[in-house]
């Protein structure tokens, strides 16, 4: 599974890289670097943790990528899902494709793990430029109104089939850290600022 990339490699997180993981999250994303890290740690506990990739340079983990197990709430049945959170890349390292290069690497794990769609919650314009598309255009519905629609984007794998629609139901982990969507003032911002183009 290891992919090399102009010598990164990314491949699949052991338990040993938990401490480098975390660093690199706490680094991507500032104040809410500890909670991101403690809905990981929560997943792995209950196992709703489907796999984490690392990107590797130079010996360091400089980037990283979770795909954790959710649901869509279908007319015939739920279906097993995934959702990628988070995405993170050291800050000294942003800029030079390793979290392109994380994403690459996510339609193959997915695949082989048996998901026919993975969810993230993102800006559109980047990962749109990377193969992800607004997952309303697809039936499938977010799991809060707090996440603007054109967040909430899905990445259709071999395993979809047309009935696979409904609401995507996130595990109660990231309810009880409040880490659905956005909320004000900071939800306000972004919708006026996808309002605004």
């Amino acid at each position: 599974m290891p992919q090399e990339h102009d010598g990164l490699e990314v491949r699949e997180a052991g338990d040993v890289d938990t401490p480098a993981v975390e660093a690199v999250v706490e680094g991507a994303f500032g104040d809410q670097g500890a909670s991101v890290n403690d809905v990981m740690a929560r997943l792995r506990g209950v196992e709703d943790m489907g796999v984490e990739l690392v990107a590797v340079e130079d010996g360091d983990v400089v980037g990283c990528v979770a795909l954790s197990r959710a649901w869509v709430d279908a007319r015939e049945r739920l279906v097993d899902v995934l959702v990628l959170s988070p995405l993170a890349v050291a800050p000294d390292r942003q800029g030079r494709g390793i979290g392109t290069a994380l994403l690459e690497a996510v339609p193959a794990v997915a695949e082989r793990l048996g998901a026919p769609l993975v969810f993230l919650e993102g800006a559109p314009e980047f990962y749109g430029r990377r193969g992800w598309e607004p997952a309303s255009a697809h039936g499938l519905q977010r799991p809060s109104d707090r996440i603007p629609e054109p967040a909430c984007q899905v990445l259709l794998l071999p395993g979809h089939e047309p009935w696979m629609t409904g609401r995507l139901v996130y595990p109660d982990v990231w309810w009880r850290l409040d880490l659905v969507g956005l909320r004000d003032p900071e939800l306000a911002q972004v919708e006026e600022t996808l309002t605004a183009r």
